[in-house]
């Protein structure tokens, strides 16, 4: 089966990291279409992923775009369309991997007459998405979709109650590597000191920094603590948000927290950094769809404290492999970070039943051969050229 992969970023984010696990059984008969150029292209080269930029500039549409909006970005869409309509030809199978993919990739299904799989990677609904948007999602999914894989039973359920057609949709969670995540004790140990945190109770943070992200809950929930307990955020600003960099700097500086909070921007060497914390905090403000976070962080073997909504209800079990706390409540979040603090061998105890756990349930080679089955009902049985 040959494979056509689209996707929008030119960043490696959540979604972009699952397609790589996904594309690489097929990097021999495959291809990723990206619609911008950045660091993402020379990660799937470092993985051996044939790769290709389609488009020339980023389009100029965001989740909370209006119709107008969206209607002004035409003209950039329709070269694209033909580009990837000229590759499809090529392939058995095209995979829409994130929303704008989806766009392109349902019109180039149209007119190649090659099946469209869309990966759902979001929770479709008006906390995230304009009502334009979402009725452009659901729609192009109904109509031109043989399957849609959401990540997490939140994100399909968000999307059949936005009018998303229940037949076609299938929840697969995102594969990982085990193996990847486990680091050395020397290794951590020369990584705290050149961070300059050793001696602390580090809890660490890594996502890109945005409002709904909630790194402002943990810094709040930080003057609560304990002095020893000092917080990483790991990730940086996308999509124009500055701003809230800057809030994050003042409202650190107002509560005299300079020395306990570090600034570490995207980070490659995600699995050291984890293991390099006491905790990891996940303090989204509205519901995620998956979390990979939080896998990441259990398979590390550490404890995981994540807001209670979405994707991370159906991977952290309170008090059994993590922690859940309220959305937004800081001091909820403050009195788990000290409960971790002080209760040593039962925070052990649970991090390492996690990491077993999420060793097995969300091994890439399972979640591969999940995916495989899917793909060979739907593949084209017309003759590729």
């Amino acid at each position: 089966m040959k494979i056509l992969f689209l996707d929008q970023s030119g960043k490696p984010g959540g979604a972009e990291l699952c397609l790589i696990d996904i594309a690489k059984p097929y990097r021999d008969r495959a291809l990723v279409g990206l619609f911008t150029d950045g660091s993402f292209r020379k990660l799937l080269e470092q993985n051996h992923i044939p790769v290709e930029v389609l488009a020339t500039q980023a389009i100029q549409v965001r989740k909370e775009s209006s119709l107008t909006q969206g209607l002004k970005s035409l003209g950039q869409i329709a070269p694209l369309i033909t580009k990837v309509v000229n590759r499809a030809s090529k392939y058995d199978l095209i995979y829409a991997n994130t929303q704008k993919a989806l766009v392109v990739g349902a019109l180039a299904s149209l007119f190649s007459r090659r099946p469209l799989v869309y990966h759902l990677h979001d929770i479709l609904s008006q906390e995230h998405f304009s009502q334009t948007n979402l009725r452009i999602a659901i729609n192009l999914a109904n109509r031109f979709a043989s399957l849609v894989i959401a990540n997490s039973q939140a994100s399909k359920t968000a999307f059949v109650q936005a009018g998303g057609n229940p037949n076609i949709i299938k929840v697969i969670y995102n594969g990982f590597e085990p193996k990847i995540y486990k680091t050395s004790e020397s290794d951590i140990k020369q990584l705290k000191q050149k961070l300059g945190i050793e001696g602390q109770f580090v809890v660490g943070h890594f996502s890109r920094l945005a409002p709904w992200k909630g790194q402002h809950i943990l810094i709040t929930a930080l003057a609560e603590c304990p002095p020893q307990v000092t917080a990483l955020l790991v990730g940086d600003a996308l999509f124009g948000e500055q701003d809230y960099v800057q809030q994050l700097h003042q409202q650190i500086a107002e509560m005299g927290l300079e020395n306990r909070v570090k600034f570490l921007g995207f980070r490659s060497d995600i699995p050291q950094l984890m293991a390099a914390c006491e905790l990891v905090a996940h303090t989204s403000t509205s519901p995620e769809p998956f979390g990979r976070v939080i896998v990441e962080a259990m398979l590390c073997g550490r404890p995981v404290v994540a807001a209670k909504a979405g994707g991370a209800i159906e991977l952290v079990e309170h008090g059994i492999n993590g922690f859940l706390v309220t959305p937004g409540k800081s001091q909820e979040l403050a009195q788990v970070i000290t409960t971790c603090l002080q209760e040593v061998e039962t925070t052990a105890t649970m991090a390492k039943n996690a990491q077993a756990i999420a060793s097995q349930r969300f091994d890439v080679t399972t979640i591969n051969q999940q995916i495989a089955q899917l793909l060979s009902q739907y593949a084209s049985d017309q003759p590729t050229r």
